[in-house]
């Protein structure tokens, strides 16, 4: 169990010193995972920037994410494994529309501190996130990274379920994770402290952090 985020982002750190990527360049989901990543980026002394994905939840438990709002604003999701959990169609348009709102209140929160996209081009990407669960806004971020010519994609994530991690290596990427659950809870079952992070401390956190935000 992790004591917070940060410490999270200490042990997530030491393992990626390891990997001797040449040209780090760290995309934290915002917004538990900048928290993750900035120690990362202090270790490193790499430049850290933001990217914007949204998870879209499922209405029971928001923190389960049932498809994701990818970088461009495009949507990520299943068709057979939303209508299997039982999600009418009105309803997952509903969500789709909640955050699709929250990805455009943090694109204006960030905007001013954007770096453009075809720096992303010739960089060891690193993508940090607090834990995935269901493992939808990786993916969506994978897909997105993808199209731009990254030298290599590694995401790095403190807590996940084997079946995501297995599935997003099938993406022909490098997973780092710390703790993979064979029989898996939540994200915030595997913090002492996982309390809800603001996009006003998440831009502090940032602004402690090497400069640059990304958001593709």
């Amino acid at each position: 169990m992790f004591d917070d985020r940060n410490h999270a982002g200490q042990v997530l750190a030491e393992r990626l010193a390891g990997h001797n990527l040449k040209k780090p360049y760290i995309l934290a989901v915002p917004r538990g995972g900048i928290a993750v990543a900035s120690p990362i980026a202090a270790k490193l002394q790499a430049k850290m920037g933001i990217l914007i994905a949204k998870k879209i939840g499922h209405p029971l438990n928001p923190e389960v994410a049932i498809g994701a709002i990818m970088p461009d604003g495009s949507l990520v999701h299943d068709n057979q494994y939303v209508s299997g959990i039982g999600v009418k169609q009105d309803s997952f348009d509903q969500l789709v529309a909640a955050a699709r709102k929250v990805f455009e209140q943090r694109v204006k929160v960030y905007e001013d501190r954007i770096v453009k996209n075809h720096e992303i081009k010739g960089q060891d990407i690193i993508v940090v996130d607090d834990g995935v669960a269901t493992g939808y806004t990786m993916q969506a971020a994978v897909k997105w990274l993808q199209k731009w010519n990254p030298v290599s994609i590694t995401v790095a994530v403190p807590v996940a379920p084997n079946d995501v991690t297995n599935r997003l290596r099938q993406e022909k990427i490098t997973v780092i994770c710390v703790d993979e659950r064979d029989v898996f809870k939540s994200v915030g079952s595997y913090y002492k402290d996982f309390r809800e992070m603001t996009d006003q401390e998440a831009v502090e956190y940032h602004r402690l952090a090497p400069n640059g935000i990304v958001r593709l």
